[in-house]
């Protein structure tokens, strides 16, 4: 399948979870491929892992600190000559995450990271998409951004909802410029982000929720939209988790 030959991505948190599995999808589809995140070394194994050859690099960046993030997208486009879909997938979260447990530090370290560093990865390759009147902003939220329950915690939820109304409102300002914005909402996700739950997950719950191939999959049926479709949401979840 070679569905997205001549097409390239930017994929950040592209080294494990989410991210590597959508990285994965997309360079089985024939796509190039950038995966980004902080540690060099996840990366470089998730590379190997991936195989990919020439279409698929890889490059360090914290994308909380907009100098990283610019110069992440400058590379990638140095590479590629053009990022056509950037997939923001990066995200973190703490386990004391009750609202009498979060200190200012702890709350600027969720923002920076799951907010400030998807607008600073958008605002470095709008120009681009821009210039050439088309591109797509896949950002992947989390059901916390549309359900504050205690489950993802405050500060998470928080910076969640700031991603969706980012997401929503630029597609709403870009209507008419060729470039599309969707948010993905999962549900609860097998990933590594689980470890930081203020209880251990079981082997039985693993079983229950989503894998991070299921969120790649509603990531390339959104990417394999023609230009004049554009999805601003999709929700996903487990079949055994609520939706109230």
């Amino acid at each position: 399948m070679a569905q997205f030959t001549g097409t390239h991505v930017l994929i950040t948190g592209g080294g494990s979870g989410i991210g590597l599995a959508t990285a994965k999808l997309f360079l089985q589809a024939g796509a190039g491929v950038a995966i980004a995140g902080r540690n060099k070394q996840k990366l470089d194994e998730s590379a190997q892992q991936l195989g990919g050859g020439d279409r698929l690099i890889c490059h360090a960046a914290d994308i909380a600190d907009p100098e990283q993030a610019k110069s992440l997208v400058q590379a990638v486009e140095k590479k590629f000559g053009k990022i056509d879909i950037l997939v923001n997938s990066a995200g973190t979260n703490i386990k004391d995450r009750t609202f009498r447990q979060l200190t200012p530090e702890v709350w600027q370290k969720l923002i920076r990271t799951n907010l400030d560093g998807a607008f600073y990865c958008i605002h470095a390759v709008f120009p681009g998409m821009l210039a050439r009147k088309n591109g797509l902003i896949i950002n992947i939220n989390s059901i916390a951004g549309k359900r504050a329950t205690p489950l993802g915690g405050l500060a998470y939820a928080a910076s969640k909802f700031g991603m969706t109304a980012l997401g929503i409102g630029l597609g709403a300002e870009e209507k008419d410029s060729g470039i599309r914005v969707t948010n993905i909402y999962p549900g609860e996700v097998d990933t590594p982000i689980l470890e930081f739950r203020p209880t251990p997950v079981t082997d039985e719950h693993r079983e229950r929720i989503l894998r991070p191939e299921d969120i790649a999959g509603a990531v390339l049926y959104v990417a394999a939209q023609p230009p004049h479709v554009s999805i601003p949401e999709l929700i996903i979840k487990p079949t055994s988790q609520a939706y109230v």
